[in-house]
């Protein structure tokens, strides 16, 4: 009786470890691998309509640029335009984030959607605009893209791998693609931001940050439009 007892309960043990394990690899499966997939699918389905909804509006504007209207009616669209501070312009959200462009980075394999806002839950899901507030894409002067070093290539997780000469190619809501070459990449203090208000010389520029693999500094890369 005690023999049986006791190979019954190593049977139930067994069974619980087997069990634990493939649990704990679902998880991994689904942490690791599904669920990054998925994500990446839903970003490239963000940046197609975004593409669509940039070339629909451009087509709407060409069309009301063709059509005949009078002085007066174009007086009153241009004064309800200045009053309401909207372009007319759809916005797209990834995640229910806002969407203000899209960075694709060929070295790296990066295309993700630059979010309106910086907040935790905006950053777990994607790249923003860390300064200035505001802040319009592809404009003169520089522009700080924040986004998280999680060590597994996802993000910014291989922005260590850039180096000077490297192109990065910034997508905006009007439709405007410019693309930025690397001149130069260092790390700095986190809360060092001396380097965000810099003179450009009225050229546009984008400012690429993220944390160290360490987690301890940031790794921050300048680069300029062509």
């Amino acid at each position: 009786m005690s023999a049986n007892k006791y190979g019954n309960t190593l049977t139930v043990i067994l069974v619980i470890i087997v069990i634990a394990v493939i649990v704990g690899a679902g998880v991994l499966l689904y942490t690791y691998v599904i669920k990054p997939h998925n994500k990446e699918k839903e970003a490239a389905q963000a940046i197609i309509e975004f593409d669509k909804t940039i070339e629909e509006d451009n087509n709407n504007q060409q069309d009301n640029n063709n059509e005949e209207i009078n002085l007066d009616d174009f007086a009153n669209t241009i004064d309800q335009s200045k009053s309401s501070g909207t372009t007319g312009s759809k916005k797209v959200y990834y995640q229910n984030f806002a969407m203000l462009g899209y960075i694709t980075i060929p070295k790296t394999g990066v295309k993700l959607p630059i979010l309106e806002e910086t907040t935790p839950k905006a950053l777990e899901t994607s790249v923003a605009i860390l300064y200035p507030s505001n802040a319009q894409l592809n404009e003169p002067g520089n522009i700080v893209i924040i986004g998280h070093n999680y060590r597994n290539g996802k993000l910014f997780s291989n922005n260590k791998k850039l180096s000077a000469g490297d192109k990065v190619i910034i997508k905006d809501t009007t439709g405007r693609e410019l693309t930025y070459i690397i001149y130069q990449k260092f790390e700095a203090e986190s809360n060092d931001a001396s380097f965000y208000n810099r003179n450009t010389n009225g050229v546009p520029e984008i400012t690429l940050s993220t944390c160290t693999d360490n987690g301890k500094k940031r790794t921050i890369i300048f680069a300029k439009a062509e």
